[in-house]
């Protein structure tokens, strides 16, 4: 299975058809070489495979890492159980 985290564009890099995307702070470079859109700083993407797949709503950017985090609340709390 493959799960696409939404990513936050912070950075962008035109002469390299890339921009850097913060994912729940984790920073690093992707290319934008499959995405006909423009993308500006702020905007929520999914990432497979270090290439931008498409461009997402920030309202359900947000929902999705709202849930990928009290997943990981949860699987930290059945750790420390």
């Amino acid at each position: 299975m493959c799960l696409s985290v939404p990513s936050q564009v912070v950075a962008l890099h035109p002469e390299e058809a890339a921009v850097t995307v913060d994912t729940l702070g984790v920073r690093r470079k992707v290319s934008c070489h499959l995405l006909a859109d423009e993308l500006t700083i702020g905007d929520y993407v999914l990432i497979h495979i270090g290439f931008v797949m498409n461009r997402i709503d920030k309202e359900d950017a947000l929902k999705s890492i709202e849930i990928y985090k009290d997943i990981v609340s949860s699987m930290e709390s059945d750790e420390n159980a």
